[in-house]
C-alpha cells in the first residue's frame, strides 16, 4: 500500500510541475461546458424569412404581421420577382420564403380557397421541419379567423357543440429547451475527455522521456504501478465532475434533482471504463500524438455518435443500434440525464449501473493485463 501511495504522490508532483495540466483539468471543463451548452442547441428561435407579396393588400399585410408577431419569424427580405427567392435561398440568407399570390384578398372575400406557397431551405432538415410546423399553425389560425369573420358578416350564428381538447403537460423539461437535454450529456463527454485522454497521454509521455523504463527496473510490481498511476486520474475525474456540476447549476440553472450519491457512484463506474480505454491506448501508442489521435478519432468520436449524446439511438439503423450497446457512454448518459432531469435513482436505473460496472471491470482488467505484458 505504501508503494502505491508513493506512486500516487509522484503523479501529483508531476502534475504540479506542469501548470498546463491544471488548466486542462480545472479551467477547460468549465469553458467547454459553457461553449457547448450555448452552442449545442437545436432550438429554432429566429427563422430568416423572405416575403414575395404579389397582392399587396390589407389582407396580405395582416397575414405578414401574424408571422412577425409570432416571435419566430424575422422578415429580412422582400422579393420583387420570383428570381429573388432563388438567389436568396441559394445564398443561405433566408431559410423560409412565403409567396402570397395575386387576388389573395379577392379570393378571401369570395370565400374561395387561396393557395399560399411556402418554400423552405431543406439543407438543414431539423430547422426546416420545425419552421414548417410554425407556418402550418399560423396559417391554420389565420384561416380560422377568416372563417369566423365570414360567418359573422353573413349573420350565421355559431351553435356551440362538444369538442375534444388536449391539455399538454411537459415533464422534466417544461420549457422544451434543447440546452436542458444537452448539458447533462456534456458532463459525461467532458469526463470521457479528461480521464481517457489524459491517462493515455500521461503514460505515453513517461515512455517518451524514459521514466517508465526506470520504474520497470525497480522492485515495484506491475499491479502496484497500474493502480498508482490510475488513482490520480480517478481523483481528477471526480474533481472535474464537481466543477462541471457546479458550473451547470450556476451558469444554466440546471439543478441535480436526483441522488448525488448515485451520480458519483455511477461516475466512478464509468471512469473504470475510460481509464481502461486510456490504458489500452497507451499500450498501442509510441508517441503522445499517436495516443491523442487514437483516443479522439478511434474512441471518443464513435462514443459521442453512438451514445445518444446528440442523436437519438432509436432513429439509427438496427445494426448501429446493436453496436451502441457496446458503448459505455450510452449507459452513463442515460443515468446522468435520469438523475439530473428526472430525479430518478438506483431503483429505475440499476440495470444501466450494473452493465456499466461489468463493462468497466472487463475493460480495465483486459487493458491491465495487456499493460502488464508490455511491462514484462
Amino acid at each position: 500500500m505504501k508503494t502505491i501511495l508513493k506512486i500516487v504522490r509522484k503523479e501529483f508532483q508531476q502534475f504540479k510541475r506542469d501548470p498546463k495540466m491544471f488548466g486542462i483539468i480545472l479551467v477547460a471543463p468549465v469553458v467547454q461546458l459553457v461553449l457547448l451548452g450555448y452552442a449545442a442547441t437545436l432550438d429554432v428561435n429566429s427563422i430568416h424569412t423572405l416575403i414575395y407579396d404579389q397582392d399587396k393588400t390589407s389582407s396580405s399585410r395582416n397575414l405578414i404581421e401574424r408571422f412577425e408577431s409570432s416571435g419566430f419569424f424575422s422578415i429580412d427580405y422582400y422579393a420583387d420577382k420570383y428570381e429573388d427567392i432563388t438567389s436568396t435561398l441559394d445564398n443561405g440568407k433566408a431559410i423560409f420564403a412565403l409567396i402570397i399570390p395575386k387576388d389573395f384578398e379577392k379570393g378571401i372575400e369570395r370565400n374561395e380557397t387561396v393557395d399560399l406557397q411556402a418554400i423552405f431551405d431543406g439543407s438543414d432538415g431539423n430547422t426546416a421541419s420545425i419552421a414548417s410546423g410554425y407556418v402550418a399553425q399560423i396559417v391554420a389560425k389565420y384561416s380560422q379567423f377568416l372563417a369566423l369573420n365570414s360567418m359573422n358578416r353573413l349573420g350565421i350564428k355559431i351553435i356551440p357543440s362538444g369538442k375534444l381538447t388536449s391539455e399538454p403537460r411537459v415533464w422534466y423539461n417544461p420549457t422544451l429547451k434543447t440546452r436542458n437535454f444537452m448539458v447533462p450529456g456534456i458532463v459525461g463527454l467532458l469526463l470521457s475527455i479528461i480521464t481517457l485522454l489524459l491517462t493515455s497521454l500521461a503514460i505515453v509521455k513517461e515512455k517518451e522521456i524514459g521514466t517508465l523504463e526506470q520504474l520497470i527496473v525497480t522492485p515495484i510490481k506491475p499491479y502496484q504501478l497500474i493502480i498508482g498511476k490510475l488513482i490520480p486520474f480517478v481523483i481528477l475525474g471526480f474533481v472535474a465532475v464537481i466543477i462541471v456540476l457546479t458550473a451547470m447549476r450556476l451558469v444554466f440553472t440546471i439543478p441535480v434533482r436526483g441522488s448525488m450519491i448515485f451520480l458519483f457512484v455511477s461516475s466512478f463506474l464509468y471512469i473504470l471504463s475510460t481509464l481502461g480505454l486510456g490504458l489500452f491506448v497507451s499500450t498501442i501508442s509510441k508517441t503522445q500524438q499517436q495516443a491523442m489521435m487514437i483516443s479522439i478519432f478511434g474512441i471518443l468520436m464513435p462514443m459521442v455518435y453512438l451514445s445518444g449524446f446528440a442523436f437519438p439511438i432509436e432513429n439509427m439503423p438496427k445494426i448501429i443500434q446493436y453496436i451502441s450497446y457496446a458503448i459505455p457512454l450510452r449507459y452513463f448518459i442515460n443515468i446522468i440525464r435520469g438523475i439530473i432531469l428526472k430525479g430518478i435513482g438506483f431503483h429505475e436505473l440499476w440495470s444501466d449501473g450494473v452493465i456499466l460496472f461489468l463493462m468497466g471491470v472487463l475493460i480495465l482488467y483486459l487493458s491491465s493485463r495487456r499493460f502488464q505484458k508490455r511491462l514484462e
